[in-house]
């Protein structure tokens, strides 16, 4: 039988007070709920600053992206206007395959001339596929040209599972996607363009005399909501990828392949709803930041800077910004000379036992070589180093 001293007990209630006053809070700020469950193809939730999935199924599943295409199409016409190749009062004329394509249409007229604002209108807000052709031939002189484009920019963009072969999302064997490459696409539409992004948030737009509500619901549902487009075809089902911003934090959800405009509206709330209120994200060091500074040898001067090159976000579990653990791991010896933004370290950030951060530390300025006494004299201390 084993004894246990008067001090041991003591020890044992100690213990276990402190197990019952903290574990449950511990436990409690990083245990959260499974996401919902909706009926979809693939959907998915992107924190926008730091990248980090918050819900995920079926991500990088091939789908069709029906008119969420023309996230595209206003992405490669912002570029242009941004690069000052048009702009938006330019005159377009209107082809007769603009004029004649089926589905949805902001009612453009054959041989009259539209402006390329009234034709970025048509399509974000009345997802007009009249719209999509006349602005791709404006650009690129032929739809099936403004698709290589197209091509070209999602391959720019990382979008690994596109392929796009018009500029509406009509149905084509060869016209697919993936919830993922359409929230890298949202993404990069925020990021890049934010003034095509803004018009995103219009609800309604009147053309030839003809006014049309924009196609995503959310904007009445839920005021943090302020894009981005809705897609639908028979065989792609009902999509929508949306975007909220609340206080500092925003969202992409992307929804694919639902059963109904009202089903993919309510899967959007669900998913965004969960996301804000489980998970939030942190700037934790801002680019060109001094994050570390290192050790240099042979240099003209004895230090360098080390930081990141752009803003470093992160999105945890509510309630766990206290527990995350970074650290800093630099080259075991830097020599001069370096030039700004090369690698030198890494830096780690940890939640419990889940690495969430490796970044590179790049150096923030350039090092020239010291003089000759200079590099003598460490050359010696780097032999006892």
């Amino acid at each position: 039988m084993v004894r246990v001293t008067k001090m041991q007990r003591i020890l044992l209630l100690l213990i276990s007070v402190s197990v019952c006053l903290l574990s449950p809070v511990d436990a409690a700020m990083t245990l959260i709920p499974a996401p919902p469950r909706i009926n979809a193809s693939s959907y998915l939730v992107m924190d926008y600053h730091s990248g980090r999935l918050l819900v995920n199924e079926n991500a990088d599943k091939r789908v069709e992206p029906a008119s969420l295409t023309k996230i595209m199409t206003v992405y490669i016409a912002a570029k242009e206007l941004a690069a000052g190749n048009i702009k938006l009062d330019d005159k377009v004329h209107v082809s007769e395959k603009a004029w004649r394509m089926t589905g949805s249409s902001m009612f453009i007229e054959v041989n009259k001339q539209v402006t390329v604002e009234e034709l970025l209108y048509g399509i974000i807000i009345q997802s007009g596929n009249d719209a999509s052709v006349a602005l791709a031939e404006y650009i690129a002189g032929d739809e099936d040209v403004f698709a290589q484009v197209m091509n070209q920019q999602a391959k720019e963009l990382g979008m690994v599972n596109t392929n796009f072969v018009n500029s509406t999302g009509m149905p084509h064997a060869d016209h697919y996607t993936t919830a993922m490459d359409m929230a890298v696409l949202a993404r990069a539409l925020i990021r890049d363009h934010p003034e095509a992004y803004a018009m995103h948030s219009m609800k309604e737009f009147t053309y030839n005399g003809i006014k049309q509500t924009n196609r995503n619901s959310m904007l009445w549902r839920d005021e943090s909501v302020d894009g981005v487009k809705t897609g639908h075809t028979k065989t792609a089902g009902f999509c929508l990828v949306a975007s909220a911003k609340r206080g500092d934090m925003r969202l992409i959800s992307v929804v694919m392949g639902t059963q109904g405009d009202n089903a993919r509206i309510n899967m959007t709330q669900a998913l965004l709803s969960y996301a804000f209120r489980f998970f939030e994200t942190h700037k934790l060091y801002t680019a060109n930041q001094v994050i570390q500074t290192g050790r240099i040898w042979k240099g003209d001067r004895e230090s360098v800077d080390l930081g990141v090159n752009q803003d470093l976000y992160i999105t945890i579990p509510k309630g766990t910004y206290k527990q995350l653990d970074a650290s800093i791991v630099l080259d075991p010896t830097i020599i001069a000379p370096v030039s700004a933004g090369e690698v030198k370290g890494t830096l780690k950030v940890k939640l419990e036992d889940q690495e969430l951060v490796s970044q590179p530390l790049m150096t923030l300025q350039s090092v020239g070589p010291g003089g000759v006494l200079d590099r003598l004299k460490d050359d010696v201390k780097l032999l006892f180093e």
